[in-house]
């Protein structure tokens, strides 16, 4: 697995103190990006919670999920959370180890007091120290919380810093990116009362460790959700219920837990959402579709990497971006002169590089900036790297001319190794005679053939324009 080392510089440690009236909680953070470009140690938000306690148990709970392997458990670093400043709301965002729990903290205006917040992405460093004094915390005494370092030592951070350097694997990255394309194709399911979430979710199984149980589905019966034996329309997938653990962090704060997931077709586990409702506050945590199986693997993203199109259409809409907490497609065709589609599509592609991130609560992408290398996840992209190289060596035979007619059925040809894949094509859906095609019939993306066969296409296309 490809991995790089993610250096983490810090003025001090993050930490909660007693200050006259109150605490203070210091969130310290490592350089990102905001509207005036690249800052060592950016400074969002200083001001008082209206929730404390529950704040501090999302923020723990945040913080779980990054240092959480639902699989496998093995030892290992967890990544320090990213902070988003959008403007009207705090964003605190991790991953889990094993690529397959995404979780998010939407601080929103109400929980700030109605303060403001500065505009950008980093990331808050979250010791151990910290995460025990947020644990102890049990009242709501006014709690002020400063993310970004105070005055002073913005005039002396040339002093001594805090180190951190963590593995930063491609496969973390690349599931940060498919996690907001998954979410993006769901809806809201069912909602169930504080009190019945604590009810429901105290009832789910227990795994031994290794969140190897499987997929449940249950389905809204009265004011509670229900397990059934199978997946019945407006059932929603619950794959490895273990893996919803970090929700008991806010069950006693909790005013409701709505749940997101896509329709169901067919016997397949999927991937849903659920969301605590918290005073100001939403608690999100994402499932891949199996505890096995994480997020970096769903090939959602490949489409809108392949396409040299929806690259050119990304780069003119990330200029148009604002740090926007709800991004209006429409608007942004207007204002970029690209039909919605297209935007959609370069959206997709900007969430690929962690630009844009999708709040299912919202319904809508909003915009950050991952502090890390973006081009990475295109780069190490297996089956995309192949894609290329399969084009690269003339492996694509398109049988029918580049663009067959939506009615119609086109086979081509793809030569990989020493033998030759069938790719068929039939009302823009592709299908392969490779194991990858008949082991997962296209719920984790493209393969390499197809999307061979779909990168060469649209060369083709772009090829005979020119021409005439």
């Amino acid at each position: 697995m490809t991995r790089s080392t993610q250096a983490l510089a810090y003025s001090r440690p993050s930490a909660l103190e007693h200050i006259r009236g109150g605490r203070l909680l210091g969130l310290e953070t490592s350089g990102g990006l905001t509207p005036v470009g690249a800052e060592a140690h950016p400074r969002f938000f200083s001001g008082f919670l209206a929730s404390p306690r529950a704040a501090a148990r999302g923020l723990l709970a945040v913080a779980d999920v990054a240092g959480a392997r639902y699989y496998q458990r093995v030892p290992g670093r967890s990544l320090d959370p990213v902070v988003t400043g959008n403007g009207d709301r705090l964003r605190f965002e991790s991953f889990s180890g094993c690529c397959g729990v995404y979780a998010r903290l939407d601080v929103l205006e109400d929980g700030l007091g109605g303060a403001a917040t500065g505009h950008g992405t980093t990331n808050v460093d979250v010791n151990n120290p910290l995460r025990e004094a947020l644990s102890r915390m049990t009242g709501d005494d006014p709690l002020h919380l400063r993310v970004g370092p105070d005055e002073l030592a913005v005039t002396t951070v040339g002093g001594s810093v805090v180190e951190k350097k963590v593995p930063l694997p491609d496969r973390w990255l690349r599931g940060f990116a498919e996690a907001q394309v998954v979410s993006a194709g769901f809806d809201l399911r069912a909602e169930l009362t504080g009190a019945e979430a604590v009810r429901f979710l105290r009832s789910l199984p227990r795994g031994g460790g290794n969140a190897s149980r499987g997929a449940m589905w249950v389905v809204p019966a009265g004011r509670t959700l229900r397990p059934t034996t199978r997946p019945v329309p407006g059932a929603v997938c619950l794959p490895g219920p273990e893996r919803l653990a970090a929700l008991e962090r806010v069950l006693r704060d909790a005013t409701a837990l709505r749940v997101y997931g896509p329709p169901v077709a067919g016997g397949a586990a999927v991937s849903s959402a659920w969301e605590a409702v918290l005073p100001g506050m939403r608690l999100t945590l994402t499932l891949s579709p199996e505890a096995a199986r994480g997020f970096s693997g769903e090939g959602g993203v490949l489409e809108a990497l392949a396409t040299g199109e929806a690259a050119e259409d990304a780069a003119l809409v990330s200029v148009l971006l604002a740090w926007e907490p709800r991004i209006d497609p429409a608007e942004l065709a207007v204002e970029s002169g690209l039909p919605v589609e297209r935007v959609r599509a370069a959206l997709t592609r900007l969430g690929t590089a962690g630009r844009v991130g999708y709040d299912v609560a919202d319904a809508a992408y909003f915009h950050r900036e991952l502090p890390y290398d973006a081009g990475r996840v295109e780069r190490h992209n297996p089956r995309l790297v192949s894609a290329r190289a399969l084009l690269a060596e003339d492996g694509v035979t398109l049988d029918d001319g580049p663009a067959p007619a939506a009615s119609d059925t086109a086979v081509s040809s793809v030569a990989s190794g020493e033998r030759r894949y069938q790719v068929r094509e039939s009302g823009g859906v592709l299908s392969c005679t490779c194991r990858w095609w008949a082991d997962h019939r296209g719920r984790r993306g493209p393969c390499k053939h197809a999307l061979a066969v779909r990168m060469a296409r649209r060369a083709a296309v772009v090829t005979a324009g020119g021409a005439r």
